[in-house]
């Protein structure tokens, strides 16, 4: 634990800690929006679709090698 010698020490550990929270909450708020943007439905069949034509892409590929 530390020892403060004046008020104003403990006023800029507050306002420090304060600051601080403020920040974590800003953070969790962006990756709550990230994370509700990833569950979109366009967003999830946007990487089906993805997937898709990769894989499609490597069944072609094998076919013509064969």
């Amino acid at each position: 634990m530390r020892a403060y010698e004046s008020f104003e020490q403990i006023e800029a550990d507050l306002k420090r800690l304060s600051l601080e929270k403020q920040i974590g909450l800003e953070e969790l708020k962006l990756v709550k929006s990230d994370f509700q943007d990833s569950l979109k439905p366009l967003s999830i069949l946007a990487s089906v679709a993805k997937f898709a034509s990769k894989y499609g892409v490597l069944v072609l590929l094998k076919k013509m090698f064969k």
